[in-house]
């Protein structure tokens, strides 16, 4: 170092007098060309240098981040030699005693050092700590942390973080010392440290494994909730935590004065612009006059003062709430004051991250455009619209100021992998081994065209697919689907082969509200699947037609999320009515009055309402209520519906636990056998909770009930209503190949006739 300050006193010395510079060299520079050294050097072949010119470009160079130390010596007049140390490159990082995948990962981006850094001792020291605290913030207490360096190039070094996770505290007694009107379950919501429930390695039961670094915020999470209670005065002493170091249990101490506890008084709106209905908007306040204070319901309406002003363009509003404590009525006075500032218009909306889908494209799914006036449900409705897509991993809509009347919206998303080529197969309860292909992509070349062709082979059934679907035709409102199939199924009393097709011309009318008409096709051939005998069952079951349907269909979709919603519901309501053309069999006309195949009518109703509940509970749960009914009506009583047209409940999609298409009205000819020939009316529906197995993988465990019912005026008289019910769990996986349902489920009181499976899986189908 003494030489390098020594030749630098040189050089600066020997430019006492400007000089011409007549050529610049590097040397031990590997990072940098020369071209763009000297860029950075700021310095030019034939102009005077100084000392201050020189010293200007070693700061240039420095403010790299390449280099550990630059120094500049003068061989000869107009010669300047630059000399570089360079930083080492980090060629491998790894952490052990951590875990392996996506968790080490995670925790080595948390701490800011990656393959392809350069070395920096400050750098390690601090990604170091980070890692400390980060596995600390688990319960892991004394973890220690060693990194060692291996030198793999003499420009490269490999670094390893090994982790010891030291001992888990946990918590064995929360002690509240003074208070008397809540207990320690009021605080299990919102506390980081609490005590360990009873089995509290279940899932949903509290471990009681301590947080260290939460620990100081605790005492706020303890005031919020008596502020949630109406306990305004409270007071709460920072927390004392004794350890026993020989179990690593410990007990936290709290001194707590409550106070007492106050009543909502007279509540007031200020300074609200014009078009607020401020009695309107009151109605829908969770805080109301007589109730307990809770600050949390202040909360909400001040978002929902915020939204109501923001509807009208004032993205900026700000609301100041006002408590008068009055403490001898023991009640509080509220006095909300909004301070609107300007109308705000969108500057420009900004689309980022899409590498593959068209700008276009994701345009179509936000409701805000340049020179619009903002609105906030705008702003919501464009981020759910996102998410029914399908498209995005990730995805937000944010605004971001411009100046006192202009934002930016900035629309933020990480696409999803949505193409896929598969070939694979399987084993399922009622279709045995399966044998599938397809080829699909729901946003081809990031157009959001969807198209697929696929193939699926099992001892039951030959399937054949092709669909198409543009869901913006020319970019405009009107969407276009085509599907063509060729199936063969073998059912429980029939099998099936059909041909057919459908062109479908759809409208987007309002926000969230599709309509859809079109035509389809079908050329059946039934046949009866059994070597029975009897004559009854080949009659049933034997029908050959063509049938030509017009189709009509409307939905609303208000959800926030294509696979996984977590808010919102689904509706629709699907016509078809159906023109059937063969000959009837001359047994049917004499064995059952018939005499020819009947038009029919099929109204088709299902509904999907979502709620996640991670907002109120801190876990990622979500409810969901999905309904389906069916009514099939034939257009003359006197004519005959075929046995493939009719309802049939069973597997998924309607009650699990029942193989597909099982439940069903059976019919007893005259030598005993029992003929499934469908209903006229079918309702199912199911109650589902959803809970998280893996992020980083997308997997979930879903528990359900199902219960379903069939009707039917065929062939029985005095039919009874079959209605069956069964519960299960479904692991959900939305893989890179598509969503895969692997489904566990038990059938409620089944009678012997019935055809259970505790076993399904689909691949493809949105859970």
């Amino acid at each position: 170092m003494l030489k390098k300050v020594s030749i630098a006193c040189l050089v600066l010395g020997s430019f006492a007098f400007a000089e011409q510079l007549r050529q610049i060299k590097f040397e031990g520079l590997n990072t940098l060309s020369d071209k763009t050294a000297t860029d950075i050097s700021g310095l030019k072949i034939g102009e005077n240098i100084t000392n201050d010119k020189i010293t200007e470009s070693i700061k240039n160079f420095y403010e790299q981040g390449y280099f550990k130390d630059v120094w500049v010596e003068k061989p000869s007049s107009g010669i300047l030699v630059f000399h570089f140390d360079e930083k080492l490159a980090i060629s491998n990082v790894e952490i052990n005693g951590y875990g392996s995948g996506d968790d080490a990962t995670r925790l080595l981006e948390s701490a800011g050092v990656k393959k392809g850094d350069f070395y920096d001792s400050k750098k390690i020291q601090v990604a170091k700590q980070s890692i400390i605290a980060s596995v600390q913030s688990e319960g892991f207490y004394d973890t220690v942390v060693e990194v060692t360096t291996t030198p793999v190039s003499d420009s490269s070094v490999s670094v390893t973080f090994d982790v010891n996770k030291g001992e888990k505290i946990k918590i064995k007694k929360l002690n509240l010392n003074g208070a008397k009107e809540l207990d320690a379950s009021d605080f299990d919501e919102l506390l980081a440290n609490k005590e360990q429930d009873f089995l509290g390695w279940l899932p949903l039961r509290n471990s009681g494994v301590a947080n260290v670094e939460q620990l100081e915020l605790d005492p706020l999470r303890v005031k919020d909730v008596y502020m949630r209670k109406g306990f305004l005065d409270a007071e709460v002493s920072k927390p004392f935590m004794r350890v026993d170091f020989s179990s690593y249990e410990a007990e936290i101490d709290y001194n707590i004065v409550e106070g007492e506890q106050y009543k909502v008084g007279q509540v007031v709106v200020s300074g609200t612009p014009s078009g607020v209905n401020i009695k309107d908007m009151k109605d829908d306040f969770k805080l109301n006059e007589g109730k307990t204070f809770n600050i949390e319901k202040m909360r909400k309406d001040i978002a929902n003062i915020k939204e109501e002003v923001g509807n009208l363009g004032y993205a900026f509003a700000e609301v100041s709430p006002q408590i008068n404590k009055d403490q001898e009525k023991k009640i509080v006075n509220i006095s909300y004051i909004v301070t609107p500032g300007s109308k705000v218009t969108i500057n420009d909306v900004i689309i980022a991250g899409n590498d593959t889908t068209k700008d276009r494209v994701v345009r179509r799914y936000v409701y805000l455009a340049p020179g619009d006036t903002y609105k906030y449900s705008d702003l919501k409705d464009s981020k759910n619209a996102l998410g029914r897509t399908g498209f995005f991993e990730k995805y937000d809509v944010k605004s971001q100021r411009v100046s006192e009347d202009k934002m930016d919206i900035i629309v933020d998303v990480k696409e999803a992998p949505t193409g896929s080529i598969s070939l694979g197969g399987g084993y399922g309860s009622y279709e045995g081994f399966m044998v599938n292909g397809s080829v699909s992509d729901r946003n081809i070349f990031g157009t959001g065209i969807a198209a697929s062709v696929s193939a699926d082979l099992s001892k039951i059934s030959t399937n054949f697919s092709l669909n198409f679907t543009n869901p913006r035709l020319w970019d405009s409102e009107y969407s276009l689907g085509v599907n063509l199939f060729k199936r063969d199924y073998e059912y429980t009393n029939y099998d099936l082969d059909q041909f057919g097709g459908s062109l479908t011309l759809g409208r987007q009318l309002f926000r969230n509200l599709y309509i859809s008409t079109g035509i389809s096709y079908i050329d059946n051939e039934s046949e009866a699947n059994s070597d029975s005998t009897s004559y009854t069952y080949k009659l049933l079951y034997s029908d050959k037609y063509e049938k030509l349907s017009g189709l009509l269909g409307i939905t609303f979709d208000n959800t926030d999320d294509y696979y996984v919603p977590r808010e919102g519901f689904i509706a629709s309501a699907n016509l078809e009515y159906a023109m059937i053309d063969g000959d009837i069999d001359a047994g049917k006309a004499t064995e059952y009055g018939y005499s020819d195949f009947s038009d029919f009518a099929k109204l088709s109703l299902k509904f999907g309402a979502y709620y996640g509940l991670e907002d109120l509970i801190d876990y990622d749960l979500i409810l969901r209520y999905k309904a389906r009914y069916t009514l099939l009506e034939a257009a003359d009583d006197d004519k005959y519906v075929p046995i493939a047209e009719r309802l049939y409940l069973g597997g998924i999609g309607s009650v699990r636990g029942y193989d597909a298409y099982s439940i069903s009205p059976i019919y007893y000819d005259t030598d005993s056998v029992a003929n499934r020939v469908g209903g006229t009316q079918t309702f199912s529906n199911s109650i589902e909770a959803s809970i998280p197995i893996s992020e980083e993988a997308k997997m979930r465990l879903t528990f359900f009930a199902d219960y379903g019912i069939v009707k039917s005026d065929h062939f029985i008289e005095d039919f009874d209503t079959i209605d069956k019910s069964s519960v299960g769990a479904a692991i959900e996986w939305n893989s890179p190949f598509g969503p895969i349902n692997f489904v566990f489920a038990k059938a409620i009181s089944p009678e012997p006739e019935d055809d259970t499976s505790s076993f399904e899986f689909t691949m493809g189908t949105k859970f």
